[in-house]
């Protein structure tokens, strides 16, 4: 007999990075010994980096055992038909102590053909900016193909380069193709496909321990780019409490902001699961059958088959991720 569903939590996959520093741990509360703590992978079904639930009767069965067991309860019928067993999104927390990277990622015609993968389309939430902080997105001028290599080759690409100014609550939609990186200085929250595909153009002239510079994958790289991109990756979204203030819709994934300051009913219409990141605060979520606590830095995964639920906080800030 099947467990009955619940709101659930994973262990955090935490990644050691050459940029990576020590917010996730100070700030989020994360337990680790790694040095440099650069990705907490919330919930996780990229091969090789499964997540494993930490809570409820379902305690130690990974993502992919609990989507084998449940499917549709888990992802939703529409879900489950495009996807399968395979969970779409991959929710991360970030923190780049140092710059990361300039890079980009394909689509999904290209991820498919070369790497049988997803593309990967992302959104960022910045949770905590250090002063003067910045984000690299897009260019800075009307971009071609032949301007982009002439300024790689003679290591002037920064100067191509859009640099944003960022500070706690900025959000930017990340399309496949759109040149980008974190800055030093930077944590926040990623909501993107399920997939591991990132292809470097530069690395700040960077070497590892072993005096190693890390691989760059320019040849696979300037295939990828949409240099016709708009800069509309900013995104402007409106932050009334107490409701879900949509930020980002797109095939991939929908996103809003909520902050709650009391009791909210949700009712679930969307045939989808429902993720929570708390990025500020604690709130309560409360099902028939369980009750959840969330914490700044936690994140949960409400399954499709729960169909209402309450959140209930005196002041805290979530982002609501479906597909």
């Amino acid at each position: 007999m099947k467990e009955p569903l619940y709101p659930i939590k994973f262990q955090p996959i935490l990644k050691d990075k050459i940029w990576g520093g020590e917010k996730l741990k100070s700030l989020l509360h994360k337990s680790s010994n790694l040095p440099n703590i650069g990705e907490s992978w919330e919930i996780s079904d990229v091969e090789g980096d499964t997540s494993v639930i930490s809570n409820g009767g379902l305690k130690g069965q990974t993502l992919k055992e609990l989507l084998e067991t449940y499917t549709s309860d888990v992802l939703g019928e529409k879900n489950y038909e495009v996807f399968g067993t395979k969970f779409p999104l991959l929710i991360k927390f970030i923190d780049a102590k140092e710059d990361l990277s300039i890079q980009l990622h394909p689509n999904d015609e290209l991820a498919s053909k070369r790497h049988d993968s997803f593309g990967k389309t992302e959104m960022w939430y910045v949770m905590q900016a250090d002063e003067a902080a910045n984000l690299i997105v897009g260019f800075n001028e009307k971009m071609t193909s032949e301007t982009y290599l002439k300024h790689l080759e003679n290591k002037t690409l920064t100067k191509i380069l859009n640099f944003d100014q960022v500070k706690t609550g900025d959000a930017y939609f990340i399309k496949a193709g759109l040149v980008h990186a974190i800055g030093a200085g930077v944590m926040l929250a990623e909501i993107q496909q399920t997939s591991d595909i990132t292809y470097r153009v530069y690395d700040w002239d960077r070497v590892d321990d072993h005096g190693n510079e890390r691989a760059l994958h320019n040849d696979l790289a300037i295939d990828a780019f949409d240099f016709d991109m708009e800069n509309d990756f900013r995104i402007d979204y409106q932050k009334e409490k107490n409701i879900s203030n949509e930020m980002v819709s797109c095939p991939y994934f929908t996103t809003s902001f909520l902050h709650v300051t009391g009791s909210i009913l949700k009712l679930n219409t969307k045939d989808s699961f429902y993720i929570y990141m708390c990025t500020e605060g604690e709130a309560m979520i409360e099902t028939e059958h369980a009750s959840e606590f969330l914490k700044k830095g936690e994140t949960i995964l409400i399954p499709s088959a729960i169909k209402t639920y309450k959140i209930t906080s005196t002041n805290a800030k979530l982002l609501e991720v479906y597909v």
